[in-house]
């Protein structure tokens, strides 16, 4: 049943990507509530998908590959789902949809869903930690969506070579000013979900502490240089990009709730 709410979700993201490959193709992009609604209802249906498995779990459900996956594309569609209509950044929903959809069809196609066997049960703080920090990359990835969406959109106006695309891009200055809070909103989340992997009780898995340390001192130096006035705003936008890069490699060495907490 939690199989099928999920298809539906990832058919729904699947409608946005070709409403706009369409309009793309047809010379003739105009942003629509279509895509908005599109990704609101395939939200809907990752969210019956995740209250579902997790009844069913009696935990929050990460306690595998797939269900992080899952988990990682719903917090995506969360993200732009509330900072989308407040930055007018209706245009996002074009980029957002494939990452979703790349998500989601790769997690019901690649032989990741094991059940894994319960060897103690999850403590609050290590719910808190792993959802809060899976949260935390959905706003990592959307930085990483408006960081393609700056250099696209640069990239057009140095080359001249404007489409119909161009016209609905948010200024530049507005899409930087959302990459700098979406920054910011995952580095918090991110913090809090590390300082709670320290309060799990149980043994901490140094080198996937180092690693989830590395990671969270790269969004603090991208951070620091947008601060400083540093570096300019393309290298910061495709920083956001290697950034997201690096820190997916994360995913490989996730410990789910039903093993022994990593970070």
């Amino acid at each position: 049943m939690d199989r099928e709410l999920l298809i539906v979700s990832t058919f729904c993201f699947f409608l946005a990507i070709v409403r706009t490959a369409v309009a793309i193709r047809g010379g003739a992009y105009r942003p629509a509530g279509f895509n908005f609604f599109a990704i609101a209802l395939g939200f809907v249906f990752q969210t019956a998908f995740l209250s579902v498995r997790g009844h069913a779990l009696g935990r929050c459900p990460l306690t595998n590959l797939f269900e992080v996956f899952i988990f990682l594309a719903w917090s995506v569609s969360l993200i732009y789902l509330l900072i989308g209509p407040a930055y007018r950044l209706s245009l996002m929903g074009a980029f957002t949809a494939p990452l979703v959809f790349g998500l989601q069809i790769f997690a019901l196609l690649a032989p990741i869903d094991l059940r894994h066997s319960l060897k103690h049960s999850p403590t609050p703080w290590l719910e808190l930690h792993a959802s809060v920090s899976l949260i935390a990359y959905g706003a990592f990835a959307l930085a990483c969506v408006a960081g393609l969406m700056y250099l696209v959109q640069e990239r057009q106006l140095k080359q001249r070579e404007l489409n119909s695309m161009f016209y609905h891009f948010p200024p530049l200055t507005d899409l930087f000013a959302a990459i700098t809070r979406l920054l910011w909103l995952g580095f918090g989340l991110l913090t809090l979900g590390i300082a709670a992997g320290f309060f799990t009780g149980q043994p901490l898995p140094y080198g996937k502490v180092a690693w989830s340390l590395g990671v969270w001192i790269f969004y603090a130096a991208i951070l620091l240089a947008r601060h400083l006035g540093t570096t300019a705003p393309r290298r910061i936008a495709a920083l956001c990009v290697v950034a997201f890069s690096a820190a997916l490699t994360l995913l490989w060495g996730i410990t789910f709730l039903s093993q022994t907490p990593s970070m």
